[in-house]
């Protein structure tokens, strides 16, 4: 008998919902992906730390650990402290670089693990920043921080720099400086406003071709210290437009969580290689770990109808959990985290929680189903049910 429970629907009904899905795709052992895929992880918070969730971020350190063995285990790399982290939105920067240093710890007992952090300017109080020398002192000090450890830098768009900046030329001189520094290829960042407010107008302009001149030239002056450039627009066109002009060797790292199989299966364009394909850096791949990992083996083994198989399913569920306000998107990922047993709890670093509606977990419980995205049914009921009482709802 299959399992039900009753759900909210959009209009405020309760309605009967029998679970359909099948049991979810494993992924097939030993397989080398041909893209490089970075999964943007969450952190666990620690539910039973006194302290006022607001205001301070407890972290459950061995769960949010053992969440990164579980994504290198599958093939993944891990994109560390990130917005899907709450990175500037509950997680400072003390902590932040804790969960590097862990993370990176834990990156050593795993061969070919990979590992990229997030180096940002959200440990500087934004209203005593007047300057862009007082933007490039604190990329300065982040990038110190996480090179002393070892670690890639993720360079993360700066709230900071969005607020001071007067052109893109000093977009150009902050990137300039960093790049010229840093001591091995960087991944750059660029978080569209859906996702950030405070980024409205990156690179100096709010038309999005004209910023797009001016992070290409930038990279074209780097090519060297530039490994590739992350966009987050949730515009496909845009990043294959942009793909195509990357120097030689500059990968597009798609942030597209509404077209990210696409953009990941590529359409060949060109003769230079990271041209006509994207590679990952998703908060969407912490949710769906095991079918991303599934899809981008059956991609690397040639078998494309199996990668848009598996993937293609769980698109639904992503711009579900994408949809605006975007930067609540956390939320969803966590809310997977629990269904699936990874956390013992949905409880987020900020009190997070509590930013989607009821209706909005009912329709992501059915797309995860729909998706084959429910690792232990019983348990994700279970845990269903336990949210729908906590809001009234018995049966």
């Amino acid at each position: 008998m299959a399992l039900s429970l009753t759900l909210p629907t959009a209009n405020g009904a309760l309605a009967p919902y029998a679970l359909r899905g099948t049991a979810p795709v494993k992924p097939d052992a030993g397989v080398k992906f041909n893209r490089i895929a970075y999964s943007a992880a969450h952190v666990v918070a620690d539910p039973l730390a006194a302290v006022d969730p607001w205001l301070q971020a407890a972290v459950d350190w061995d769960t949010t650990i053992a969440y990164r063995r579980h994504l290198f285990s599958l093939g993944l790399g891990v994109a560390e402290a990130m917005d899907t982290a709450q990175r500037g939105m509950g997680l400072d920067w003390p902590t932040s670089l804790e969960l590097i240093r862990r993370s990176l710890d834990a990156a050593k007992d795993v061969p070919g693990a990979l590992v990229a952090s997030g180096c940002g300017t959200d440990h500087l109080n934004i209203d005593d920043v007047k300057s862009v020398d007082d933007v490039i002192r604190g990329y300065e000090e982040q990038m110190a921080a996480i090179e002393a450890l070892g670690g890639k830098l993720i360079v993360m768009a700066s709230r900071a720099l969005a607020r001071v900046a007067k052109s893109p030329a000093d977009y150009e001189r902050v990137y300039d400086r960093i790049l010229s520094q840093a001591k091995q290829p960087v991944v750059l960042h660029w978080l569209g406003d859906m996702f950030d407010p405070a980024l409205a107008g990156y690179w100096g302009t709010k038309d999005v071709d004209a910023a797009m001149d001016t992070a290409v030239g930038i990279i074209a002056a780097h090519p060297e210290k530039v490994d590739g450039i992350k966009i987050s627009l949730l515009d496909k066109d845009k990043e294959i437009a942009m793909r195509r002009r990357l120097p030689k060797g500059v990968r597009m790292y798609t942030g597209d969580d509404f077209n990210y199989a696409e953009l990941i299966a590529g359409d060949g364009f060109g003769d230079e290689p990271t041209h006509g394909k994207s590679d990952a850096l998703l908060g969407i791949f912490d949710a769906i770990a095991p079918a991303a990992s599934a899809a981008l083996g059956a991609l690397a083994q040639g078998n494309t109808e199996k990668f848009h198989a598996i993937l293609g399913p769980t698109v639904p569920l992503s711009r579900h959990i994408f949809a605006a306000p975007t930067r609540f998107y956390k939320t969803g990922v966590v809310f997977m985290a629990w269904l699936n047993g990874h956390q013992k709890h949905f409880t987020m670093v900020g009190g997070q929680q509590s930013t989607r509606s009821l209706p909005h977990f009912a329709e992501l419980f059915r797309l995860a189903d729909a998706a084959n995205l429910l690792e232990q049914p019983e348990l994700a009921v279970r845990r269903m049910k336990t949210l729908l009482a906590l809001h009234g709802v018995e049966g």
